[in-house]
C-alpha cells in the first residue's frame, strides 16, 4: 500500500476508507453521465479528520474531492484525476434548531428534507428543495448552489446560508459569516457557496429557517399547446403575483409520470403548469383568482385545485419523481438545466423540438417555468452505437440557445465536468480570468476538485467542443 494511504488510514481508522475496487466502483459516478474512480474513500467523522486529510493530501500532492449523496448532475463529486474522495455520509448531524432566531447548524452529511422534519415542530421549515431533497445533502446543495421548485417566491441555497465552516486546501479551518444575514466585510460565506468544492470542503452549515405559511393553494392548470402553457408564466408576472413555484411538464413527461406515479395527470395534455401560492390567507386567497384569469386568458382547458393536502401532496410526487418515472421508457437518460428569460420559454422549447428531431432522440420536458429554468431530458441508449454521442451534442446545442437567448448554460446543476467546456460561452476571457486568480490565491497546487469549473486555457474552437464520452463511461 501507498504510504500516502497508510497516513490516511491512521486519520479515519481501519474502518474509516474503502479502496478495493469493487467498492470504488460505487463512487465513480454520481447522477450525470461521466465516470472517474478514486484510488481511495475516506469518511472523516469531524472538521479535524478533513484538515488532516487535507493536510496529508498537500504534502504528497494528491487531488481531493469532496462528495455529499452523489445526487449531482454535473459530475462535480467524481474524481476526474483519481486520488481521494472524501465522503460526508457520516458527518450527518443536525448540530443545533434554532426556532427563536429562524437558523439551524447542521453538518454537511444532513439530508436536505431532515432539516424541515427537525423543524417542523416549531413551525419552520428549510425553504430550498431541489427534486432530490429526499436523499441529497446540504453539503452538496451549498457547494452547487442547488435550487428547485420554490426557488421562485425563496431563492436558491445561498439564500438561506448565514455561514460556514470551511475546510482550505492548505488545511486551514475557517468560518465564515454569522448567526444573522449581512455580517460585515467582504462576503466569503457567498463565495464559498457554489464554488463546486473548487475553493473549500464544508464542514457546518448555518441555515435560515422559515415559518410555515398560513395558507398553501396548488393548481394544476392544463393546456392544448405548450406555447400557451408557457405564455402564462409571463402572464402571471405581469399580474404582480409572484407564487411560490410554477413547474411545467409537457405531454411526454406527463405521459411517463401518470403511468408510473398516478398523480391524476391527464395524459391527453399538451403541457400543464404546477402553480402553488403561498401565504397571508387573504392574499393567498386573492391571487388565486388572479392566477385562474389569467390561465383562463391564455386559454388552459381546465383549472384544478387540490382540494385538500392529501391531493396536494399527490400532484407534488408526480412532479417530485419525474425523473425516475423515465426509467419505464429508456434505460438511459441526459438531463441539462440551462436558463432563459420566461418571454423566451415559447421558442425555446421550439427550438428543443427541433434538436429532438435533427438528433432522433425523444427529448421530454419538465422544469421550472417560474424562474425560466429549463430542464431537456434526452432519452437515449448506452448500448447503441453514437447514441450518447448525439445526446451530449443535443444538450450542447441547447445550452447553446439558452445563452444566445440571454441566459444561462446552468441554474442549479452546476458546471463541474459536464459544463466546463461551455464557460467560455457564458464568460469574457477577462471574467474566467478573475476566477482562476481566485482559485489560485486559495488553491495554489490545484489539488481541490481539479478538472472542474473552470476551462484550461485553450483556443475557443477546443473548449466549444462537447467532450463526447463512450457508452462505457455510464453507470451501469
Amino acid at each position: 500500500m501507498d504510504g500516502w494511504k497508510e497516513e490516511l488510514i491512521r486519520i479515519v481508522g481501519a474502518r474509516g476508507y474503502l479502496d478495493r475496487p469493487e467498492d470504488l466502483r460505487l463512487y465513480e459516478y454520481d447522477a450525470g453521465v461521466d465516470k472517474g474512480r478514486p484510488d481511495i474513500v475516506v469518511f472523516p467523522q469531524s472538521a479535524q479528520d478533513v484538515s488532516a486529510i487535507v493536510k496529508a493530501a498537500r504534502r504528497h500532492g494528491i487531488p481531493i474531492v469532496g462528495r455529499g449523496a452523489g445526487t449531482g448532475l454535473s459530475g462535480g463529486a467524481i474524481a476526474r484525476q483519481g486520488g481521494i474522495l472524501i465522503s460526508f455520509a457520516r458527518m450527518n448531524r443536525i448540530l443545533e434548531i434554532d426556532p427563536l432566531n429562524e437558523r439551524a447548524v447542521v453538518e454537511p452529511g444532513v439530508v436536505n428534507l431532515d432539516i424541515s422534519a427537525a423543524a417542523a415542530p416549531y413551525g419552520y421549515f428549510f425553504a430550498p428543495d431541489p427534486s432530490s431533497q429526499r436523499a441529497c445533502t446540504i453539503g452538496g446543495n451549498v457547494a452547487e448552489n442547488a435550487g428547485g421548485p420554490h426557488t421562485l417566491a425563496y431563492g436558491v441555497t445561498a439564500n438561506h446560508v448565514l455561514g460556514v465552516e470551511v475546510v482550505l486546501p492548505d488545511g486551514e479551518i475557517l468560518r465564515t459569516g454569522a448567526f444573522w444575514p449581512d455580517s460585515p466585510g467582504y462576503d466569503l460565506t457567498g463565495l464559498m457557496t457554489g464554488s463546486e468544492g473548487s475553493l473549500c470542503l464544508v464542514t457546518k452549515v448555518i441555515v435560515r429557517l422559515m415559518r410555515k405559511p398560513e395558507a398553501v393553494e396548488t393548481f394544476l392548470a392544463i393546456y392544448g399547446t405548450v406555447e400557451d402553457c408557457a405564455t402564462t408564466v409571463s402572464e402571471i408576472t405581469a399580474r404582480a403575483i409572484t407564487p411560490a413555484a410554477v413547474e411545467m411538464l409537457d405531454g411526454s413527461m406527463l405521459q411517463m409520470v401518470e403511468e408510473a406515479v398516478h398523480a391524476g395527470y391527464p395524459l391527453d395534455a399538451a403541457g400543464v403548469l404546477l402553480i402553488e401560492l403561498e401565504g397571508v390567507r387573504e392574499a393567498v386567497a386573492h391571487q388565486a383568482e388572479q392566477v385562474r384569469q389569467a390561465c383562463a386568458a391564455c386559454r388552459a382547458r381546465e383549472i384544478r385545485q387540490a382540494r385538500n393536502e392529501q391531493e396536494r401532496q399527490l400532484l407534488w410526487k408526480g412532479r417530485k419523481n419525474a425523473f425516475g418515472a423515465i426509467g419505464r421508457v429508456s434505460p438511459f437518460y441526459y438531463v441539462h438545466d440551462g436558463v432563459v428569460p420566461r418571454t423566451k420559454i415559447a421558442p425555446t422549447l421550439r427550438y428543443i423540438e427541433e434538436v429532438s428531431r435533427r438528433s432522433e432522440l425523444a427529448i421530454g420536458n419538465i422544469f421550472h417555468a417560474g424562474d425560466g429554468n429549463m430542464h431537456p431530458i434526452i432519452l437515449f441508449d448506452a448500448r447503441r452505437p453514437g447514441d450518447i454521442g448525439k445526446a451530449q451534442k443535443a444538450g450542447f446545442e441547447i445550452l447553446g440557445y439558452c445563452v444566445d437567448a440571454g441566459g444561462s448554460i446552468t441554474g442549479e446543476h452546476g458546471i463541474g465536468m459536464e459544463k466546463v467546456h461551455l464557460m467560455d460561452r457564458q464568460f469574457s476571457e477577462e471574467s474566467l480570468e478573475m476566477m482562476r486568480r481566485i482559485k489560485m490565491t486559495f488553491d495554489p497546487a490545484r489539488l481541490f476538485n481539479p478538472g472542474k469549473l473552470l476551462p484550461d486555457r485553450q483556443p475557443c474552437a477546443e473548449l466549444r467542443q462537447p467532450p463526447l464520452i463512450p457508452g462505457s463511461s455510464l453507470p451501469s
